[in-house]
């Protein structure tokens, strides 16, 4: 056979639920191409993907049916069958299927990863779960710690979660404010990227503490203008707590420093955080 022309794989599906179905035919699963990356989606009933912000280009054609694309500025995009849509790497948007009975063509340069689909789940859904296994399962496709802060790079909002009594006394003081285990955890204040994990973190770790919470929206590009590095890395635990099993595949901005409440920029928005008598977190005020 000509080394011009050959057969390198074969579709394989990705993503099965009752609803919704995935099939790669070109990509780092069917055919461990990371150039690009094709696959035929499915959807029988109406749904949507949670808010994801993508780490690479991509075009949707989309043959049946027709998708509703929504960016954060509240704008929305209608794709009808026979049309084709471009989105540009770094846009954060959620895909809906008002209708289902729809099926449509992705095509993202270079390929899908994980790793370079940011999605924003308060817990990790079993689709996630599936792309994960089927990825890492190839050694090949595991990222270096430099590769993973790459694909962060357009991330400029984080978020840290602290007792209000402390930032305040902090503000008050005029002086930078750290967290209480910020030596005990290795010299860096945790944080989160993804907003819609922010409970679900704040339940496993502080339901113990008393008192008001508040969630401090930090700019990181205006960190970085101090000298104070922002660095994604696996979950850690925030003193004698130990990290959620489940969040294995999840990435955590961790500031390298504590937050400056004097420098204009760094803080954009302290937002109050609703907690039930059992302590327990219940939404962010705002956000």
């Amino acid at each position: 056979m000509s080394t011009k022309v050959k057969i390198v794989g074969a579709k394989e599906n990705v993503v099965s639920t009752d609803h919704f179905s995935i099939d790669e035919c070109i990509g780092n699963v069917a055919t461990k191409c990371d150039d690009l990356s094709m696959a035929i989606v499915t959807i029988t009933e109406p749904t949507s993907e949670p808010w994801i912000t993508i780490d690479y280009d991509e075009y949707m054609y989309v043959t049946d049916g027709f998708i509703e694309i929504y960016l954060e500025d509240g704008s929305m995009t209608k794709v009808v069958a026979g049309q084709t849509v471009f989105i540009e790497k770094g846009t954060r948007m959620q895909v809906v299927f008002p209708s289902g009975n729809t099926k449509y063509i992705p095509v993202c340069l270079p390929a899908f990863k994980p790793e370079r689909c940011l999605r924003e789940e308060g817990t990790e859904s079993d689709v996630s779960k599936r792309l994960n296994a089927l990825h890492n399962s190839n050694d090949s496709n595991k990222l270096s710690a430099e590769e993973v802060n790459a694909k962060f790079d357009h991330v400029t909002k984080v978020y840290h979660m602290c007792e209000k009594k402390l930032w305040d006394e902090a503000v008050s003081s005029g002086t930078a404010y750290f967290p209480t285990t910020f030596h005990e955890d290795g010299k860096f204040t945790h944080a989160t990227a993804v907003a819609d994990r922010l409970i679900s973190t704040a339940n496993h770790f502080y339901t113990s503490s008393e008192g008001d919470w508040i969630c401090i929206e930090l700019d990181r590009n205006e960190l970085l203008k101090l000298g104070i590095l922002t660095i994604f890395e696996e979950a850690k635990p925030v003193g004698t707590t130990d990290t959620n099993s489940d969040w294995e595949t999840w990435v955590f901005p961790h500031i390298f420093g504590g937050i400056p409440t004097h420098v204009s920029g760094v803080v954009t928005n302290v937002l109050p955080i609703t907690r039930d008598d059992d302590g327990s977190f219940l939404s962010i005020e705002g956000l």
